[in-house]
């Protein structure tokens, strides 16, 4: 009698889409509730605990003034995932917005867009969000803004190639052959149908996000310290690479770690679309 195989969970049969999503979940739970991961003080530090090295006691050793570098990194994940997520909306909600209007309504408003669209994208996100935060001034919302704004050409030229697509439609002719007035078609029935892969779009930018704000923290534009953020932690040990390695290495780990987890469970999402 032949034994039944019952089916693995999904993510079980990946073990890699399994561990990015155990990482973006203790990303999630530092964020909110930093102190189940944590009890130590991120902001105060025993000066007589200074550049400790990695231990039970400290899990990532010590900075120069005897701060707990994994209290730090787990209480900079509030800061980081806010200013990624801010960044993220604004790229979303502003590119979206103008491929919609562009696709849609097309002619001089669409050649406009898609012109500013074509000289946002000629430039490097990094080196447009560095100008824009330079033009804003320092600040964790600042620095959300100039990479939301650096990233919404890509958002603006997909929603405009989907409205273009969904507009065509029958579904669509129909609506606008029984009077439907085009604020009304453009929101029943051309957003709702253009909207997927745009969404798909948002959480393979969440990876880009989390390099770019780490990366201007990194060269000072962001919180003021001693507010902990995870580029600024990078930056922080920079001086103290040959007798305290483990100030930089384990900030730095734990952005890779956020970047290729999020960037393997976009890819999930974006194959499960299709």
């Amino acid at each position: 009698m032949s034994e039944t195989v019952l089916p693995q969970p999904f993510l079980v049969r990946r073990p890699g889409l399994l561990l990015s999503t155990l990482v973006l979940a203790a990303v999630l739970i530092a964020a909110f509730a930093p102190t189940l991961l944590t009890t130590q003080d991120p902001i105060t530090g025993v000066p007589a605990e200074r550049l400790q090295g990695p231990s039970l006691g400290h899990l990532f050793g010590t900075d120069e003034t005897g701060r707990d570098v994994f209290a730090r990194v787990v209480h900079g994940a509030g800061l980081s995932l806010r200013a990624t997520v801010l960044a993220v909306l604004v790229a979303f909600a502003a590119g979206s917005a103008l491929g919609l209007l562009a696709g849609f309504r097309g002619g001089w408003l669409d050649a406009v867009v898609m012109r500013i669209v074509d000289v946002l994208q000629a430039v490097p996100a990094i080196l447009l969000s560095l100008a824009l935060v330079t033009a804003l001034g320092f600040g964790t919302t600042n620095v959300a803004i100039a990479v939301g704004v650096a990233n919404l050409a890509a958002f603006a030229r997909l929603m405009r190639a989907e409205v273009l697509r969904v507009r065509s439609g029958v579904f669509v002719e129909a609506a606008r052959a029984s009077g439907v007035r085009w604020a009304g078609v453009l929101g029943r029935h051309v957003l709702p149908n253009a909207l997927g892969p745009v969404l798909v779009l948002a959480t393979v930018t969440v990876g880009t996000a989390v390099l770019e704000v780490s990366a201007l923290s990194f060269l000072g534009f962001g919180a003021s310290p001693p507010t902990p953020e995870w580029g600024a932690l990078v930056a922080g040990g920079r001086n103290f690479l040959a007798t305290a390695w483990w100030m930089t290495t384990f900030p730095g780990l734990t952005v890779a770690a956020v970047v290729l987890a999020a960037n393997r469970v976009s890819r999930a999402l974006d194959s499960e679309r299709s």
